[in-house]
C-alpha cells in the first residue's frame, strides 16, 4: 500500500534504471538506498515531522533524492524553481517558515543578502563543492555528510496519506506567489491516474524537460516512479539538446508546454531521435493547430495527448488520442478518479456550448493555499453535483467512481464549455479574458488565427485599457524561425480572418516573448514590457 510520496521508490525493480543525469545512471535499488540515507541525515539534523524543507537545485540526481528524502523524514517538501532569484527564494522561505534549505554553494552565495529575512531557517545543506562563505548564523552541512551510509532512523512513524506532503508555489494574479498545499494522497492519486491513461510501463524512458517545481514536471517524476520507468533529467537550454537526448536514450515519452513545442518543431529530427517516441503530450496552454500538425508529421507513430491541469489539482483532463482528428481543439474529458464540472457562478451546470468555470472534484484536489485562508475559501469551496442521471451525464461525464464529497472541489478560474458529447473546450482564464466593444474575447482565439497565417513564430494576445472600447487588443509576436515578421501582411490576414471586434489594434514585434519560470508565456510581464 502506498501511503507517502517516498513509497514510490519501492515500485521499480532493484536492478532497473531509475534516474539518469548526464553520464550518471542509478537503479531503483540505488535510489532507495540514497533516499534512506538522506532521510536519516535530515532526521539527525533535527528536522521534525511537518517542518518545511526547501529544495532549490537545478535538475540532478540529488534533487530527486532530496525531494523524496524530505518525505521519508516526515517533513514537507517545498520545491523552488531553479530560475528563481534570491528575493523570490527568500519570500518563499519566509512565507512557509522553512527550517532547512537544500541548494548549491553557488546559489547560496547569491542569496546571502536575502536569507536573513527567513528567521525560521536553521539548516543549509549544500550540494557540490565545499563553501568558503560565512555561515551567517545557519548550520552548514555538506550533502556528502548528510547522505552517509547509515540509514537508521530514515523514516518517521505516524505519517498518513492525508498529511501535507508538499507546497508548490505558483504565481498569483495579485501579490506574491501562493503556496498550494498538497497531501501525500494528492500526489499518489495523481501519479496513478496519469500513469494509467498515459499507459506508462517499466519499459518507458521519460525525458524530464519541465521544471520539477512545476506541477506537470513533478508529475513526470511521480508517474515514472509509479510505473517503475526510467526518467532522464535535463536542464533545458537549447531545443537541439532535446533532440539529441531523445536519440541517445531512446526516449518514449515527452511532455512540454506550447512555447517549447513551437521551438522543437523547428528543429531537424533524424529518424533515430524520433522513432522510439510512444507519445507526446502538451500541457500548460492550448497547442496551436499548426504546431500539432507538424508534431504529428515528425512523430507519426506517437500518440498525441492534449492535457489540461492546474497546480491546485495537478491534472484534470486529457483528450484521448483517438479523438484528436475529430476534436483537435478539445482538452478532452476528466482523467481517471476525477470529476470535472463546467458551471455557472451559482454552481449550476452549464448547457452544452455555454461558457462556464471549470470545477475539479476528487482525490487530486489540493488542501488549499498555505497560510492564506481567505484565498483558500475563494477557490476551494463546495460544488454539489447535478441531481438527475441525465444532468450528471451532461455536466460531469464522470469516468469512474461515485461523486466525491461536495467540499472537495477547486474552482479553477478557467472558462470552458462542453459539446453535446461531453468533450471540454478551453476558452481562457477569467483574468486573461479581453473585454472590448461589449464583447468578451479569448486571447487564444486571436492567437490561433495568427499562428494559422504561418507569419509568426510565437504569438500572445492581451487587452490594455482603452477609454472608448474598455480594452483594445494587442498582439505580441516573434518572427517565424529566425525571420522578420511582415506585420503588414499579418495585419491583412487578421483583418480577413477575424471579426472587427477581435482584430488587434496594435501588433508588436519582439525578439523573444517573456516566459515564466515554468516555461509558459508570461502575459503580465509582456503587458508591462509593451505598455510601459
Amino acid at each position: 500500500m502506498l501511503t507517502r510520496l517516498d513509497d514510490l521508490v519501492r515500485r521499480g525493480d532493484s536492478d532497473r534504471p531509475a534516474l539518469t543525469f548526464r553520464d550518471e545512471t542509478i537503479s531503483y535499488g540505488e535510489l532507495r538506498e540514497r533516499v534512506a540515507a538522506a532521510a536519516a541525515g535530515l532526521r539527525r539534523l533535527g528536522i521534525r515531522r511537518g517542518e518545511r524543507v526547501m529544495v532549490y537545485l537545478e535538475k540532478r540526481v540529488e534533487t530527486v533524492v532530496a525531494s523524496l528524502a524530505v518525505s521519508a523524514a516526515g517533513a514537507v517538501l517545498v520545491p523552488v524553481n531553479p530560475v528563481a532569484k534570491a528575493p523570490q527564494v527568500a519570500y518563499i522561505a519566509v512565507d512557509c517558515a522553512a527550517v532547512a534549505l537544500v541548494t548549491t554553494p553557488e546559489r547560496y552565495r547569491k542569496m546571502l543578502g536575502e536569507l536573513p529575512r527567513a528567521t525560521a531557517l536553521t539548516h543549509l545543506v549544500l550540494v557540490g563543492d565545499a563553501c568558503d562563505e560565512p555561515a551567517g548564523g545557519w548550520r552548514l552541512t555538506r550533502w556528502a555528510e548528510l547522505s552517509t551510509e547509515d540509514s537508521s532512523g530514515s523514516t518517521v512513524d505516524g505519517v498518513i496519506d492525508a498529511h501535507v506532503a508538499a507546497i508548490f508555489y505558483t504565481s498569483g494574479s495579485t501579490g506574491g506567489p501562493k503556496g498550494v498545499v498538497l497531501s501525500h494522497r494528492n500526489l499518489l492519486a495523481g501519479a496513478e491516474s496519469v500513469a494509467t491513461y498515459l499507459g506508462h510501463t517499466r519499459e518507458d524512458v521519460v525525458l524530464s524537460v519541465l521544471p520539477l517545481s512545476f506541477d506537470a514536471g513533478f508529475s513526470q517524476l511521480t508517474t515514472s516512479l509509479y510505473a517503475g520507468a526510467h526518467l532522464v533529467l535535463v536542464n533545458y537550454l537549447m531545443p537541439r539538446e532535446v533532440v539529441r537526448l531523445c536519440e541517445r536514450h531512446r526516449v518514449t515519452a515527452l511532455t512540454c508546454v506550447p512555447p517549447l513545442w513551437i521551438q522543437l518543431v523547428g528543429q531537424p529530427w533524424p529518424a533515430a531521435s524520433s522513432r522510439h517516441l510512444r507519445y507526446f503530450a502538451n500541457t500548460g496552454g492550448r497547442m496551436p493547430q499548426t504546431t500539432l500538425a507538424r508534431l504529428r508529421a515528425i512523430f507519426p507513430a506517437a500518440k498525441p495527448f492534449l492535457m489540461y491541469g492546474l497546480t491546485e489539482a495537478f491534472r484534470s483532463t486529457y483528450l484521448d488520442p483517438s479523438e484528436v482528428d475529430s476534436r483537435p481543439d478539445s482538452i478532452g474529458k476528466a482523467i481517471p478518479n476525477a470529476e470535472i464540472l463546467v458551471v455557472r457562478p451559482d454552481g449550476t451546470p452549464c448547457e452544452p456550448y455555454e461558457h462556464g468555470e471549470i470545477v475539479h472534484r476528487g482525490a487530486l484536489v489540493a488542501l488549499g493555499y498555505w497560510n492564506d485562508p481567505e484565498r483558500t475559501a475563494q477557490r476551494f469551496r463546495p460544488c454539489a453535483p447535478p441531481r438527475s442521471l441525465s444532468e450528471r451525464r451532461q455536466a460531469n461525464d464522470r469516468q469512474q467512481g461515485e461523486p466525491h464529497p461536495s467540499g472537495n472541489a477547486v474552482w479553477s478560474g478557467d472558462l470552458a464549455y462542453r459539446d453535446e458529447d461531453g468533450f471540454l473546450y478551453f476558452v481562457g482564464r477569467t483574468d486573461d479574458m479581453i473585454k472590448t466593444s461589449g464583447y468578451r474575447v479569448s486571447p487564444t482565439e486571436v492567437e490561433e488565427v495568427a499562428y494559422a497565417t504561418g507569419l509568426v513564430g510565437e504569438a500572445v494576445a492581451f487587452g490594455v485599457p482603452d477609454e472608448q472600447l474598455g480594452q483594445h487588443i494587442v498582439l505580441a509576436v516573434t518572427g517565424p524561425a529566425g525571420d522578420t515578421c511582415d506585420t503588414e501582411t499579418l495585419a491583412k490576414a487578421l483583418d480577413r480572418d477575424l471579426p472587427k471586434y477581435m482584430r488587434p489594434k496594435r501588433i508588436v514585434v519582439l525578439p523573444r516573448l517573456p516566459r515564466s519560470g515554468n516555461g509558459k508565456f508570461d502575459r503580465v510581464k509582456l503587458r508591462n514590457v509593451v505598455c510601459l
